[in-house]
C-alpha cells in the first residue's frame, strides 16, 4: 500500500470519528434542550397544581373548624340537656316529697275530722279535696 492511501484511510477515518463524535454532540445536546423544555413544563403544571392542592388545603382547614365549631356547639347543648335531666330530677324528687307530704296531712285531717270516714283510702283518693258535709 503505498503512503498517500494509507494518510487517506487515516484521514477518512479521523473524518468518520469527527463526524460521529459532532453527530452524538449535536444528538445529545438536542436530547438536553428537549429534557430542559420538558423540565419546564412540567414545573409550570406543578405550580398550578400547586394552586389547586393550596384551595382544596384551606378547603379542609375550612371544613375542620366548622366540624369544630358543630362539635363544640353539640357538646354545649349535651351539657345543657344534661343539666336539664339533673333539675327534671331534682323536680321529680321534690314533687313525689311534696306528695307524700300532702298525703301526710290528708290522713292526718282525716284521722283528725270525727265526721271523715274512717275507711282506709288509698293515697290516690287525696289528689282533689274532698267535701266535707258542712261544704256543701
Amino acid at each position: 500500500m503505498a503512503t498517500s492511501t494509507i494518510v487517506l484511510i487515516i484521514v477518512v477515518a479521523v473524518a468518520a470519528v469527527l463526524l460521529i463524535a459532532g453527530l452524538t454532540w449535536v444528538a445529545r445536546n438536542k436530547r438536553n434542550q428537549h429534557r430542559h423544555v420538558e423540565a419546564d413544563k412540567i414545573r409550570q403544571d406543578a405550580q398550578q397544581e400547586t394552586l389547586h392542592v393550596k384551595q382544596r388545603e384551606a378547603l379542609a382547614q375550612e371544613t375542620a373548624a366548622k366540624a369544630r365549631a358543630a362539635q363544640a356547639e353539640s357538646d354545649v347543648k349535651a351539657a345543657q340537656a344534661s343539666s336539664l335531666q339533673q333539675q327534671a330530677a331534682v323536680h321529680r324528687g321534690e314533687a313525689v316529697s311534696s306528695r307524700e307530704h300532702l298525703n301526710q296531712q290528708w290522713d292526718r285531717a282525716d284521722t283528725l275530722d270525727p265526721a271523715s270516714p274512717t275507711s282506709d283510702t288509698s293515697a290516690a283518693a287525696h289528689d282533689e279535696p274532698q267535701p266535707t258535709a258542712g261544704s256543701r
